[in-house]
């Protein structure tokens, strides 16, 4: 992947009929300072809590292993190693494939016994040229190793069984879905909407597949993760007024010049870049809700809001990975911290003496408390470039 491209990941998922545990895990980790993402995903042997305990242990291990740039066979020998043993069938057992993503040297992707993975390369599937390696102590596990630079509009999709062999046994698909089934679905559905984002392709494999199963019930656990590579999409987030009212001219500069989506969060904020750049401010009086003020609008803005309560409640729906009840100004905001790659925080430090009331709410947190919470969760959960800058 070239350093100008992002890459949004997305993964839906959805456990055997009849379990409490999806037995496959999928789970990323971001190195910002090797221009990383690694992916792994696992499917355990059998099904349930067993089934998980084996994918959760293997995706733990191999995030640690391939981080660290151990060798890859003995990276495998010792996940394979450290399982807990089938009392069934005697062996400890669990399936990987795992995407290391690197800005600067492309994207390595390596595979053991998961369906294989799935290029869309301008609306049409792709093939990519691989190696097998085997285990030089368990020659039954044999390893396919790939290589690929990403392209803008590719899309990569990795898959565990339940996705490829939905409908299996059935009279239209005896042998199941198939990868080719996927496939062609993939590439159709990219065709038809070429901006479709990762979130959604992945939701769209995971239900076409249960419409192969009978009665729409998953015979075994569906896991789909979708890697879509893009140009960034920036955004700016201005909130708070800056400590020093001789900024407010450089303040509202720095909105009117920047390249992409800008939000305001915060009415003293909005009321300075107003002021400054001769705009007017109009109320979205159709986003009125109980826990938060509603919204407005401003030319060149994408977004205008209140600022602490809406912040806080932005926070709190990350950190709970809730979505949104209602379409308030608090749900939009959170829409577009996730629609974007790139998030620039300005925060003025000038100290708004309203919430310093020790009446309010405890979770009425100062303005740079919650941003900071809002930063981490979008960095590790949702791998975003996130910048603050203090003014």
């Amino acid at each position: 992947m070239t350093a100008e491209l992002v890459v949004e990941i997305e993964c839906r998922q959805r456990r055997m009929h009849g379990e409490s545990l999806c037995g496959d895990t999928f789970r990323s980790q971001k190195i910002p300072e090797q221009g990383r993402i690694l992916s792994v995903l696992s499917d355990g042997l059998g099904k349930g809590v067993k089934a998980s305990i084996l994918s959760t242990m293997t995706a733990s291990m191999a995030l640690r292993l391939v981080a660290s740039d151990c060798e890859i066979i003995r990276s495998a020998e010792t996940i394979m190693d450290a399982l807990p043993t089938c009392q069934v069938r005697r062996i400890g057992y669990a399936t990987f494939t795992i995407v290391d993503n690197r800005q600067k040297t492309g994207i390595r992707i390596i595979e053991m016994d998961n369906p294989p993975f799935v290029l869309i390369r301008n609306g049409e599937a792709a093939e990519v040229e691989s190696r097998t390696i085997a285990s030089r102590s368990r020659q039954d596990r044999v390893m396919r190793i790939s290589t690929l630079e990403a392209c803008p509009g590719d899309r990569l999709v990795i898959l565990t069984d339940g996705i490829t062999q939905a409908g299996l046994g059935t009279e239209p698909l005896k042998g199941g879905w198939r990868r080719d089934g996927c496939q062609r679905f993939i590439a159709d559905q990219v065709q038809r909407n070429p901006s479709l984002s990762a979130g959604s392709l992945a939701q769209r494999i995971l239900n076409e597949a249960l419409r192969q199963e009978p009665g729409g019930r998953a015979q075994d656990d569906m896991t789909a993760a979708v890697f879509s590579f893009r140009r960034p999409r920036p955004l700016l987030v201005l909130s708070g007024p800056p400590f020093a009212r001789e900024r407010d001219g450089e303040f509202a500069h720095i909105l009117d010049s920047f390249n992409g989506r800008k939000a305001i969060c915060g009415g003293t904020t909005a009321e300075i870049v107003a002021r400054e750049l001769g705009r007017e401010i109009t109320t979205d009086l159709e986003t009125c809700a109980m826990e938060v003020p509603p919204s407005a609008r401003m030319d060149g803005v994408d977004l205008v809001t209140e600022g602490i309560l809406t912040l806080t409640r932005v926070a709190h729906l990350l950190e709970q990975q809730l979505p949104p009840a209602r379409s308030d100004a608090a749900a939009h905001l959170l829409d577009l911290l996730r629609k974007s790659d790139t998030i620039d925080f300005v925060v003025g430090t000038r100290i708004n003496e309203a919430h310093q009331d020790p009446t309010h709410p405890v979770d009425l947190e100062i303005r740079r408390s919650i941003i900071k919470r809002i930063s981490k969760v979008l960095e590790e959960t949702h791998l975003k470039d996130v910048r603050i800058r203090y003014i």
